[in-house]
């Protein structure tokens, strides 16, 4: 099992930034590919981004791309996104997820995630 937490969420406005964290614990953390997801009222789950085990490839989805920022630190069981440019549409709650490498790279990081934090609210004010 591995249990992941996230914070970092909050209130900003348009332009701002925010970084959000996940903490890892349970099982060996860079044994495991980390994602991010978000899902806002009414709306399916859509992927934020993604990192293998060693941060050397990341993937983003197209809407975040050249503003968002996924990174890991290892030695610190955590994984982070760093937001910027915020924009009302990016307003949801964001949960971050780990998987097995061999099972998410089938779906180029997108899909095959075991584990999930709880989520944490991230509110664009226009």
């Amino acid at each position: 099992q591995v249990q992941l937490v996230e914070s970092g969420g909050g209130l900003v406005q348009a332009g701002g930034s925010l970084r959000l964290s996940c903490a890892a614990s349970g099982r060996t953390f860079s044994n495991y590919a980390m994602g991010w997801f978000r899902q806002a009222p009414g709306k399916e789950r859509e992927f934020v981004a993604a990192i293998n085990w060693n941060g050397a490839l990341k993937y983003y989805g197209d809407s975040v791309k050249g503003r968002f920022t996924i990174s890991r630190d290892n030695a610190k069981n955590t994984v982070y996104l760093q937001m910027n440019s915020l924009k009302a549409e990016d307003t949801a709650v964001y949960s971050c997820a780990a998987g097995t490498p061999d099972k998410v790279r089938l779906t180029a990081y997108r899909l095959g995630y075991d584990y999930w934090g709880q989520g944490t609210q991230v509110t664009v004010s226009s």
